[in-house]
């Protein structure tokens, strides 16, 4: 078998190393091989602002955009696979680059205890549950917490917050930063926000969103929630597939922003009843929900995390679905200092 690797790496066909990890390569980089300011212009107005967005957006999306012709698209994009690691690579060297994922306190160490360290980088993590159990205000602590350094939990990096709901409210990031002997003028400022009003805006908005992400150094994206305006907007089963498929562009634009930039997404979901007619098992278990989105959501998600109502001031959270973590529960508590320790 190393024989083998061996023989691969001398063919090249083993592709990524530690310079490939050092960050989002922005589409200016492709001046210095022949393709004109112009033509990358047109392409930042697209919405790609770097190299590893080019090389791994489809070319039908990418012939979309106005005044970029199919050859010219073809020529941007072999560049792109140059400079991009695109092919094979060794679990090695995988294991290596996964040491470099950040992971950002909830504020809450039971519950950073079962994430391992908290809300994983480059990745995305949804977050769903009834009216009031905490999503919301997980959000915003995060907001906070991501701004702070890495030694203590943080992620060193701005916020975003797409808000679909209404509920953002800054007075509470004011709050959880005196927690953190944090300046509260400077954590205001280091959260960018955007109320989306339908789902189209929703899209619109993560193509702002990566031109803001390529210029500054950012940590966390928030969604909250990612389902709301679909639910209104698509109605019955009849708009069920178009729905799906909007949400699908949406879920996979979003990871693109997790690879690309290396942030923490993190979006909340709403749900309902999983069993309104009360037969069979269910009329025994009692009233039970399930998330919006269906596979579409299930499968675009690295981490679920359903919330529930606790005794008290206490919430209950637990692991549905990781490629890494079991399933397992923890309890926190909901306060003006934002997401604590649960109490007794």
């Amino acid at each position: 078998m190393a024989a083998a690797m061996e023989e691969m790496e001398q063919q090249g066909l083993v592709e990524g190393d530690e310079d490939a990890m050092t960050g989002p390569m922005l589409v200016e980089l492709l001046q210095q091989h022949g393709i004109p300011a112009a033509d990358i212009k047109k392409l930042k107005e697209g919405g790609v602002h770097t190299v590893e967005h080019l090389a791994h957006a489809p070319k039908k999306q990418l012939t979309e955009i106005k005044g970029l012709s199919e050859a010219k698209i073809d020529k941007m994009q072999a560049v792109a696979f140059k400079m991009t690691p695109m092919g094979f690579t060794t679990a090695a060297i995988v294991a290596e680059q996964r040491k470099e994922v950040i992971n950002v306190t909830t504020g809450c160490k039971e519950l950073d205890a079962i994430l391992e360290g908290g809300i994983e980088t480059g990745s995305i993590t949804e977050i769903y549950g009834e009216y009031r159990c905490g999503k919301t205000q997980l959000c915003h602590t995060l907001c906070v917490t991501c701004q702070l350094p890495v030694d203590l939990g943080g992620g060193e990096g701005k916020a975003m917050y797409i808000d679909t709901e209404g509920t953002f409210r800054p007075q509470r990031l004011t709050q959880i930063a005196e927690r953190y002997g944090l300046s509260p003028e400077d954590v205001l400022n280091n959260v960018a926000y955007a109320r989306a009003h339908n789902t189209e805006h929703q899209m619109r908005l993560l193509t702002d969103a990566a031109s803001m992400l390529a210029d500054s150094r950012f940590a966390l994206v928030v969604v909250d929630s990612a389902t709301a305006l679909y639910r209104t907007e698509f109605n019955g089963r009849g708009e069920l597939s178009v729905r799906q498929i909007h949400l699908g562009r949406f879920l996979r634009a979003l990871q693109g922003i997790a690879d690309e930039f290396g942030v923490a997404v993190v979006v909340t979901n709403q749900v309902v009843a999983a069993n309104l007619d009360g037969g069979g098992a269910g009329m025994f278990a009692g009233p039970s929900v399930k998330p919006i989105g269906g596979n579409i959501m299930a499968h675009a998600t690295t981490t679920r995390l359903a919330l529930r109502k606790g005794r008290g001031e206490n919430r209950v959270v637990k692991i549905i679905a990781s490629p890494s973590l079991p399933e397992r529960e923890a309890q926190f508590s909901i306060g003006v200092e934002g997401v604590t320790d649960a109490k007794d």
